[in-house]
């Protein structure tokens, strides 16, 4: 009986455990999580601070004999060593597990700023259901509350702060919000549009320090400027949970490098979702492409190639929808152009509504929009196909409007 272990119990690690229970109905399958939680999304949690779900609503599977119908083990437990020549895990608890298959899905970490004061008891994260709670336990109407952050992951997390009613300040040391998503019109779109819903925003600021004061937080931003607060989250991003595989061969950039099958550079060991540095299908180039869609694609295809099977990764697409405060945004692919590309734009300040389509030869790379929801899924298939749009590109550089129909007259070159 083939021994399958998987590293993290989030999206990728579930879908992994279930394709390999689909694949092969008498292997051993134990999926670990390090905190004391069913298997659940952490892209819920904003839903959960604003009350439309409880706490089981951020289960990935509702239904609580899911996993031993599947016999499927689910352990606690912290992973914090790979013998991957004996083919063992190490855990926080002395305990060790052995494995014939292994898979690393262990996820993103919140990066903790090096702040003085950053350690302060109202000073809160927003990653975990026991954030979750601390939140909802210290946060409420009319408090003061400062954000670090307005990256793709604060701005989720200003939505749901938001909705709890505080004096809310984000504070991006960026120039602008979305920095690695949206371009500088985009951006400062995006903050007008927060900042007449009431949110102040400081974009090209940081904190450089936070000192308690009587019950409140003082806050020393980089020009000199304090802020009193109530509590203030840090949602300076995250980076991918790779330290424990020091010195288990297992080779690592930003994360974990693997090939089209996500196997890593050690044999039998694979990587998946959040963790996993793949090759971005447009560029070329090896990205940690964090978002839920691509984890679970990885922890199936991950799970086939384990179990005996032969499936391939054609490459990660980097795309990112946003709603902030009900102002939808989008990247997708190259959105930053490329060498020697043309580019054409649409701008209306007044009714928000941005689009800009970056392309390469004759096929749109990537592109940046807000407002524009209609054409979402038509600029994903275009970039992702690696359409040749012909006349149509001339077309689009004078209209970009006329996405639709170019995907329409284009249907059949498209990749699907």
């Amino acid at each position: 009986m083939t021994r399958h272990v998987i590293i993290g119990n989030g999206p990728a690690g579930v879908v992994a455990a279930e394709t390999l229970r689909r694949a092969d109905a008498e292997a051993g399958i134990t999926l670990i999580g390090d905190e004391a939680e069913p298997p659940y999304s952490r892209m819920a949690i904003p839903y959960l601070l604003m009350g439309k779900i409880d706490e089981a609503g951020t289960y990935l599977r509702k239904d609580a004999e899911h996993f031993e119908r599947l016999r499927i083990r689910l352990l606690f437990g912290r992973v914090t060593a790979i013998n991957s020549g004996a083919r063992m895990l190490s855990l926080a608890d002395g305990s060790v597990l052995p494995y014939d298959r292994l898979l690393i899905a262990s996820g993103a970490q919140p990066v903790r700023p090096p702040v003085p004061g950053i350690d302060l008891p109202k000073v809160l994260s927003c990653w975990t259901l026991a954030d979750a709670r601390a939140i909802v336990a210290g946060i409420g109407r009319g408090m003061r509350v400062l954000q670090m952050g307005a990256g793709f992951i604060g701005c989720i997390i200003m939505e749901s702060l938001a909705a709890r009613g505080p004096q809310l300040t984000v504070v991006e040391m960026g120039d602008r919000m979305v920095p690695r998503m949206l371009d500088a019109v985009a951006g400062t779109m995006l903050r007008r549009w927060c900042e007449a819903r009431g949110v102040r925003v400081l974009t090209g600021r940081r904190v450089v320090a936070i000192a308690s004061v009587g019950e409140a937080l003082l806050v020393r931003f980089d020009d000199g400027e304090t802020l009193e607060v109530d509590a203030l989250i840090s949602a300076t991003g995250v980076r991918p949970n790779i330290a424990f595989l020091d010195g288990s061969g297992v080779a690592v950039n930003a994360g974990v490098l693997v090939d089209t099958t996500l196997q890593t550079s050690v044999a039998g060991i694979y990587a998946a979702g959040d963790v996993a540095e793949a090759v971005e299908f447009g560029s070329g180039l090896r990205v940690v492409n964090a978002i839920q869609p691509d984890a679970v694609e990885q922890g199936r295809i991950a799970a086939l190639n384990m179990a005996g099977q032969s499936a391939a990764l054609p490459g990660t697409f980097v795309f990112n929808v946003l709603d902030t405060l009900g102002l939808i945004s989008a990247s997708f692919g190259q959105w930053q152009g490329v060498a020697g590309g043309e580019t054409a734009q649409l701008l209306d300040e007044t009714r928000f509504r941005y689009l800009r389509l970056a392309f390469g030869g004759d096929q749109l790379v990537g592109a940046n929009c807000i407002g524009h929801t209609e054409h979402i899924g038509v600029l994903r298939g275009l970039i992702q196909g690696r359409v040749r749009l012909g006349e149509w590109k001339d077309r689009l550089l004078a209209n970009p409007l006329q996405l639709s129909e170019a995907y329409i007259a284009k249907g059949l070159a498209i990749a699907h």
